[in-house]
């Protein structure tokens, strides 16, 4: 079959009204939702030690993930599992249970476990201070041994930083920033609780491109409140002229009885549907019009970034932050609310600060929730992968590995998929199934038909709408 196709075509209001229906981000398959509490500990331990012992004669890359729950104050959009708090003390105690999860991990796989990625996320990471970055840093340089040219990337508050922490985040050896803006505009900002003015993260982007950090990326959201399209061209037009390396364009999901800080968010002040599907097809005419390289779901690149450069030679790969240039990795995730994969398994720690020092207390690791993947799982979860990062899957392929006939296993599904080729999204032949052009930037929706949960259960309001 060809690659996923380069070139633009049209994407309507008419076509992106159509899809917007909720539905995963498939950053995982089963999504985190199908976790159950019968995934234990000792599940999650067995799981590390079939890794050392090279299950199945092959072991992935790993990955690492360090979850910082604080902030200093909260933004009224965020769904993230956070603890608000001014009170940088609470940061030492939280470093030492981190430390002794790290302990509980060498003692299962040994000291020195190759690492190619590490991610800081939150939370606000850079709510430590320099030393206690440092801190962190050496616990896990101690404990596993990151390779040469190994991504490290963390989530950047632009207001809890300056030039001289960046110094301090090269020196650790951080080579991709990314900064959460969210929205330029200083009504939105008000209105969601985050006044960050544009001069200041102008002003720490230049400084990061000086310090020649390898990649720094902005994070968007569009359908926050006080938004408009005219509003937001204005943050696209300010975000063009700061040219990051890579932008996470989101939507925002509003979802105040699952999310209590979004009841302080002002319902009638939140833009319609039509507005939203204004500022999302506003956003990718104004991106592509700036040379960037639409990735894949909610992430644009300029050409010559990693990310734009795995795209054009088929090399995407997805994980819980979202499109890497990674292979797939093992990962192991580190703090309160970390999500991990270790083989066929996924594993979430406990959500709350007590419980999650508990378990730790008790010479345990803190999971309290996962799930060991079926056959099927791992099938579908192939498919699904596919579709959302090569933008193709070839029966043959799929066949070869998992021994099934493709057209019987997933005949329901090729059906449905069908109507998706009727309206420009796929194109299907006996070889295998291609995303358009058109399609990629419905790719969710295509990977949708291959979830054998959504079909099982059509109540999707525990997920963001696509568009």
């Amino acid at each position: 079959m060809k690659t996923v196709a380069t070139q633009t075509l049209p994407v309507t209001p008419e076509l992106l009204t159509r899809h917007d229906v909720s539905g995963p981000r498939y950053t995982s398959y089963p999504t985190a939702d199908r976790f159950v509490e019968a995934f234990s500990a000792a599940d999650y331990a067995q799981a590390l030690q079939l890794r050392r012992a090279g299950a199945a004669g092959m072991t992935l890359p790993l990955s690492l993930y360090v979850h910082i729950p604080f902030c200093e104050s909260l933004c009224y959009y965020c769904a993230c599992n956070k603890i608000i708090t001014r009170h940088h003390e609470r940061a030492a105690p939280y470093l030492r249970y981190l430390g002794r999860e790290i302990d509980l991990h060498v003692a299962e796989l040994g000291a020195g476990q190759a690492v190619s990625q590490l991610h800081l996320g939150g939370g606000s990471p850079t709510f430590l201070n320099d030393a206690e970055l440092r801190e962190l840093m050496g616990m896990l340089r101690r404990s596993f041994a990151l390779t040469p040219g190994a991504e490290q990337s963390i989530e950047i508050d632009p207001r809890t930083i300056d030039p001289g922490r960046l110094d301090t985040l090269a020196e650790l050896g951080f080579n991709r920033l990314s900064f959460g803006v969210q929205d330029f505009d200083p009504a939105v900002q008000k209105a969601v609780h985050r006044i960050q003015p544009t001069e200041q993260v102008f002003s720490l982007v230049e400084a990061a491109r000086q310090r020649n950090f390898e990649s720094v990326n902005v994070d968007l959201i569009y359908g926050l409140p006080q938004q408009t399209p005219e509003s937001f061209d204005r943050t696209l037009a300010q975000v063009a002229a700061l040219r990051p390396d890579r932008i996470a364009l989101y939507a925002y999901a509003h979802l105040p009885e699952r999310f209590k800080p979004q009841r302080r968010i002002i319902t009638a002040e939140l833009p319609n549907a039509a507005a939203k599907v204004a500022m999302l097809s506003r956003s990718l005419a104004a991106f592509q019009a700036a040379g960037y390289v639409y990735v894949g779901m909610d992430h644009f690149a300029l050409p010559d970034d990693a990310l734009a450069v795995a795209k054009r030679q088929g090399r995407l790969h997805r994980n819980f932050q979202g499109y890497s240039t990674q292979p797939d990795c093992d990962l192991i995730g580190l703090g309160v609310s970390s999500i991990g994969r270790i083989g066929a398994t996924y594993s979430q720690n406990a959500k709350t600060m007590s419980e999650y020092c508990d378990r730790l207390d008790q010479g345990r690791f803190p999971v309290v929730r996962g799930l060991a993947m079926s056959r099927d799982d791992l099938l579908r979860r192939a498919v699904i992968m596919a579709l959302m990062c090569q933008g193709q899957v070839q029966f043959e392929s799929i066949e070869l590995a998992w021994l099934v006939d493709f057209g019987r296993y997933f005949a329901a599904e090729l059906t449905v998929l069908q109507t998706l080729a009727d309206q420009g999204l796929v194109t299907l032949d006996s070889s295998g199934i291609q995303v358009t052009a058109t399609g990629w930037y419905f790719v969710r929706a295509v990977a949708m038909v291959f979830d054998r949960y959504l079909q099982s259960d059509r109540t999707r309001t525990r997920f963001s709408r696509i568009i």
